[in-house]
């Protein structure tokens, strides 16, 4: 019987520590904690190891493919497969950034990185396995207004391409100075996060139907408003809080859920309703911010 191993991306601090701390916990198997950076992931599982919890460690960057290439090696050698995936690692970048550089950053670390991973870690994790994309409010299809973006994503045989050409749409617009608010909720605010975001929970959908043939279940989810470092430490809710809808998706909830777009209570939401209420509003986060004050 092979070794049940778990994987947890960006998994140094925040959520992704949190999600660690909780499955080594639960998980009958070996949990792995990643992080881009080698001492800030050993400082991690080092205060674990004093909390009696024992998670291994590899360097893992998510952007970069011959890190994934070296983490799928290390990986196949040692256990052969892995049976839990949580994609979590990412950066929210600036409130109204129009910087071409930057928005291309956050891109590829929340969106292009799940490429990455499809191509190199996807084929390693065993049939009937369970990968869970940690999307965002800002991952909703209720986050786009453009009308023909929104006919494009809400297209149920949608496809990959078709989400390439979405992002692809966006930081042209960005590099040539014609990027128009308008087109995303809530005036444009975090624009490329929420491109980023809503083009991953689109994906998750795409992956899905290859991933049937295994019976590997994917699905994304919003955490919240955690208090976080990306979030500045403005949140309703902990880190642990936040954990316990993740770990509940990867280990309780039943096989059948898949391809599902899942709120931080664990209810599951039709991510095609556009004129839903679902999207991000900065206002949330002042209005919070005030209370605190």
């Amino acid at each position: 019987m092979p070794t049940k191993v778990a994987v947890v991306t960006g998994s140094n601090k925040g959520i992704g520590l949190s999600i660690v701390k909780g499955l080594c916990k639960r998980f009958d198997g070996v949990v792995y904690l990643t992080s881009r950076d080698v001492s800030r992931g050993k400082a991690a599982v080092e205060n674990l190891n004093a909390e009696g919890l024992f998670p291994e460690f590899h360097q893992l960057d998510v952007s970069d493919r011959k890190s994934v290439e070296r983490f799928r090696d290390h990986i196949k050698e040692k256990y052969d497969g892995i049976d839990i995936l949580i994609n979590n690692a990412g950066v929210s970048g600036g409130l109204n950034s129009a910087n071409y550089d930057e928005c291309k950053s956050v891109i590829n670390i929340n969106f292009n990185s799940i490429l990455i991973l499809e191509e190199i870690i996807f084929p390693i994790v065993r049939d009937n396995g369970r990968i869970l994309n940690i999307s965002s409010d800002c991952g909703h299809l209720s986050n786009i207004r453009n009308k023909y973006w929104i006919e494009k994503l809400s297209s149920k045989d949608i496809k990959m391409d078709d989400i390439l050409q979405f992002v692809d749409w966006f930081l042209q617009s960005i590099k040539d100075n014609t990027f128009n608010k308008e087109d995303i909720a809530d005036g444009g605010t975090v624009a490329a996060y929420r491109v980023a975001k809503v083009a991953l929970s689109a994906a998750t959908i795409v992956q899905q139907r290859e991933l049937d043939k295994r019976n590997i279940s994917i699905n994304s989810m919003h955490p919240g408003l955690v208090r976080t470092d990306m979030t500045t430490g403005i949140g309703f809710y902990s880190a642990d809080e936040a954990a316990k809808t993740p770990i509940y998706l990867v280990l309780d909830a039943p096989a059948s859920l898949k391809g599902a777009y899942i709120w931080h209570d664990g209810k599951v939401l039709d991510w095609y309703d556009y004129n839903a209420d679902y999207y991000f509003k900065i206002s949330t986060v002042l209005d919070h911010l005030q209370k605190k004050v």
